[in-house]
C-alpha cells in the first residue's frame, strides 16, 4: 500500500458516505483510478466489508458487558466447541482468545440486566466452564472503528 491507498482508507473509515468524486479529489486522483484502488483494496481483503454503524442506545442495546471466561478444559475439541457456541450468540459482538488469567474475553451488548441474565444462561448452558466473570461498562469514554493508518 502506498500513501494514496492509506489516504483513501482513512477517508473511507471516517465516513463511508463521502462520494467517490470527493475522495478522488482529496487524494489527487481522478474517479476511475480511485475506484480501481478501492476495488483492489477490497480484493486484497484490506477492506473486509462495508457496514452501517448503529447507535446501540437507539436500538435498545445500551448495556455493554465484558465477559471473561476460563476454559473448563484445554483440549482442541472443547476449544472448537466453545468458539462455535460463543460465536453463535448474537449478543456477542467481539470475541477474543486471550493470554493471561482468563482464556477468553467477550464483548456483549444487551438491553439491560435481565437480558444479560438470559444471555448468561445461554452461554453457560453449552460449555464446561471453569470460571466466568462479567464487568458492566458504566460509561463509554471512547469508541471508534477507525484504525490508525500511518
Amino acid at each position: 500500500m502506498d500513501s494514496i491507498d492509506k489516504a483513501i482508507l482513512r477517508f473511507l473509515q471516517s465516513d463511508l458516505s463521502i462520494s467517490l468524486n470527493d475522495i478522488a479529489d482529496k487524494v489527487g486522483l481522478s474517479t476511475t483510478p480511485c475506484w480501481r484502488r478501492i476495488q483492489n483494496l477490497e480484493k486484497k481483503g484490506v477492506i473486509s466489508k462495508r457496514v452501517a454503524l448503529l447507535d446501540a442506545e437507539k436500538v435498545n442495546l445500551g448495556t455493554t458487558v465484558f465477559v471473561q471466561v476460563k476454559a473448563g478444559r484445554h483440549d482442541d475439541k472443547w476449544l472448537k466447541m466453545f468458539a462455535r457456541h460463543a460465536s453463535s450468540l448474537e449478543e456477542v459482538v467481539e470475541f477474543y482468545r486471550m493470554s493471561g488469567e482468563f482464556d477468553y474475553m467477550l464483548k456483549v451488548v444487551v438491553a439491560d440486566l435481565k437480558a444479560f441474565d438470559v444471555f448468561y444462561k445461554k452461554l453457560v448452558s453449552e460449555a464446561d466452564l471453569s470460571d466466568v466473570t462479567s464487568s458492566f461498562a458504566m460509561e463509554q469514554i471512547k469508541y471508534t472503528t477507525v484504525l490508525p493508518i500511518k
